[in-house]
């Protein structure tokens, strides 16, 4: 073999070596990343959720507002992710216990009988005004406090949470919002920030408090953070005061 030969041959094999190296290094950070957030959002492959749709706000019959629909879509695209399975069921019918399944809450205490349970029995904290007449106060969120007005198109408030009852229970993530755009708002938060929602809480509860600002310009597309009120939301409003 001669010298042209013998260096076409070592770079036919450190190319090959190099390619299966980064083949392999792609592979083991894709499936950790997966097991991330399978481990966050409670979703190991093939395994069931439950994502609880609300009916529409002032509605007399189950209609879903076109926002949650997206919502549903927003935090589908995470749970096909995860090779899991979702099973849709409206408020007034879901009949799970609680850390049995992955579930994923969508609507206040308005539009949802499911979030008014979880409200009262996880984070008792938390006071939502159920008004269906216009007005000031109308859907406004008090915690740790502080009270957080609809300013309609303007200023919407939204309640992003992820409850457990302890190691191995399957989360339970809550989206409370003022309005069917601000819990679009919520699920594409989470669908956008989970990795950071996960490195920061790992697999605690933690209740945080969204901000979508001028929807009637950007829909749910500007949303802040506005607080983490975890420790007030899980503080009973007569202790705490």
């Amino acid at each position: 073999m001669n010298d042209d030969v013998r260096n076409i041959v070592l770079g036919v094999v450190a190319t090959a070596l190099s390619g299966g190296f980064g083949w392999f290094a792609r592979t083991y950070l894709w499936r950790r990343a997966l097991r991330r957030k399978q481990a966050f959002l409670g979703l190991p492959t093939g395994s069931d959720c439950l994502f609880v749709v609300n009916r529409q706000m002032g509605g007399t019959d189950s209609s879903l507002h076109r926002n949650d629909a997206f919502a549903l879509l927003e935090i589908s695209a995470l749970i096909k992710d995860c090779g899991a399975n979702v099973q849709i069921v409206t408020h007034d019918t879901a009949r799970q216990g609680f850390g049995e399944r992955a579930e994923f809450c969508v609507g206040g205490p308005s539009s949802n009988a499911r979030t008014v349970a979880h409200l009262a029995s996880m984070l008792p904290g938390v006071r939502i005004l159920i008004n269906t007449e216009s007005g000031p106060d109308r859907g406004a969120i008090t915690v740790g406090g502080e009270t957080y007005r609809w300013e309609k198109g303007q200023v919407e408030y939204v309640l992003l949470a992820r409850l457990t009852t302890g190691q191995g229970s399957r989360p339970v993530f809550l989206l409370s919002g003022q309005t069917a755009i601000s819990n679009q708002a919520a699920a594409r938060y989470l669908a956008k920030d989970h990795r950071a929602l996960a490195r920061k809480y790992g697999g605690d509860s933690f209740c945080v408090l969204l901000k979508v600002i001028n929807s009637d310009a950007y829909g749910p597309d500007v949303t802040e953070l506005v607080a983490d009120v975890t420790s007030a939301a899980r503080t009973p409003v007569a202790a705490a005061a």
